[in-house]
């Protein structure tokens, strides 16, 4: 009985594997835990995100300036992420993910506060920016540890149910939009923000490390065999146990999160730092200036926008569950595609048909539902093609490269579009045309990565 006990949550002669330890697990109040507090961090770092874009018109006029004049905030602001997520995540992957996630929280939490307090758009543009390098970070660093910690069987509905929160986030900023900005000025974004930070901190420590970081890291770390027998005090551990995290040889540690670009990864590496490049520059785009285009150029007040936006945020919802539930049942790559492509449809409509029409709603739950669902899948597909030294770096890098798109896109191109008053249907077509980019892109991912790189973990 004792050896088929062993046999059956990891125990090996070579070590006790982690990684079947995990997965054979049922689900838990540990597991549940893990997911209320990652889904909380991802709560945060989606309303951070988001609201500033939201109340744009409304901060620049409480800063005596024009809506177009805050692209220097938003250029910034993305520098800030860029630096973020190409620094934080490896920083993670060395000395663990709740430290650095306890230290995003805190960090965004301090900066929002200030923010609240600021005069000119020079004094918003540094705040957002060094605010930028901790939001950054939450969302790769939040997916990696509950991915790590989470049953292979359980694990893409896990992150799916995450990132409904993230979008959550967005939603939760249309309120401040929506009901209370009129009520107490444009500061209420930067003050909910920081709360939501501080609140964070203290739920990290209701959660363990993860335990592939550990593992890892140090194979002989005594802390791993504490954790374990905490999920499980049947567990068959010894006296110096050494653990081990599934058959995968780990990757070079000196190389850092240059590993990504080694010769099995190369390939998929490149092709996710493109897609998300486009992907998130669009998001980044529409995210701060589609309030702003809609009531500069259509004639639509932030309020009214805002509350479409919310009704819209079933669309992205639905969209992550959905995304989470089908990449393990069907071919993922041409599920991301399809879900691009159908968002490039619902952007062209949008700039087509009136505000006031019933077409438009539904066009804009679509494009909320295809988008949040896409980058959900980009989001899995990143974090289920690395091994657990370079997890937080995989993820965090592509979305750097996201960044750094928003740095070259988001805050010149919405400017500008709106300094040359191009007509709302042009820029909804330019911006449905690189939802094109994406899909072809991922196809291609799809065609050539998966006989290169590693393959996606599957449900068994």
């Amino acid at each position: 009985m004792a050896s088929s006990t062993a046999e059956t949550i990891g125990a090996h002669e070579d070590g006790f594997d982690v990684e079947a330890f995990i997965d054979r697990r049922k689900i838990g109040a540990r597991e549940i835990a893990m997911l209320a507090v990652c889904s909380v961090a991802l709560f945060i770092d989606g309303f951070d995100m988001y609201f500033f874009g939201k109340i744009l018109p409304a901060i620049a006029h409480g800063l005596d300036a024009k809506p177009a004049d805050m692209d220097v905030v938003i250029f910034w602001t993305y520098v800030g992420m860029a630096v973020g997520a190409f620094l934080m995540p490896p920083l993670a992957d060395k000395i663990g993910r709740r430290p650095v996630l306890g230290l995003c929280a805190l960090g965004f939490g301090i900066l929002s506060i200030l923010g609240a307090h600021a005069h000119t758009v020079g004094q918003m543009a540094v705040l957002r920016g060094i605010s930028g390098i901790f939001f950054s970070a939450m969302l790769p660093i939040g997916l990696a540890l509950l991915s790590e910690m989470t049953p292979r069987k359980w694990r893409a509905g896990f992150m799916a149910i995450a990132l409904v929160f993230f979008s959550a986030g967005n939603m939760g900023s249309g309120i401040i939009a929506a009901w209370l900005l009129d009520i107490y000025g444009w500061q209420i974004g930067f003050w909910v923000g920081g709360v939501l930070g501080f609140v964070a901190v203290p739920l990290l420590f209701l959660i363990p490390e993860s335990l592939a970081f550990r593992t890892r890291r140090n194979p002989g770390d005594a802390k791993i065999a504490s954790t374990i027998r905490a999920m499980d005090a049947t567990a068959p551990l010894h006296e110096g146990q050494v653990f081990r995290y599934g058959k995968a040889k780990p990757a070079e540690r000196g190389l850092g999160p240059l590993a990504l670009l080694q010769k099995p990864y190369f390939l998929q590496t490149i092709l996710l730092w493109v897609a998300c490049f486009i992907a998130l520059g669009n998001i980044a785009l529409l995210a701060n200036w589609m309030a702003t285009f809609f009531q500069e150029l259509g004639g639509i007040p932030i309020q009214k926008f805002a509350i479409s936006a919310m009704i819209s945020f079933i669309g992205g919802a639905t969209g992550t569950l959905v995304m989470g539930f089908l990449m393990d049942r069907i071919n993922p790559y041409w599920l991301i595609a399809g879900f691009f492509l159908v968002e490039a449809v619902a952007l062209f409509l949008l700039g087509q048909v009136p505000f006031s029409s019933g077409v438009f709603l539904v066009a804009l739950i679509v494009w909320n539902f295809t988008q949040v669902g896409g980058q959900t899948g980009i989001n899995n597909l990143a974090t289920l093609s690395y091994p657990p030294e370079m997890r937080s770096s995989g993820i965090g890098w592509a979305g750097g490269w996201g960044r750094i798109s928003g740095i070259v896109l988001a805050p010149f191109a919405g400017a500008a579009a709106l300094r040359m008053m191009l007509p709302l249907e042009t820029i909804m077509m330019i911006i449905a045309a690189a939802a094109v980019l994406v899909a072809v892109l991922i196809v291609a991912l799809g065609i050539f990565a998966p006989a290169l790189g590693p393959k996606m973990v599957r449900r068994d």
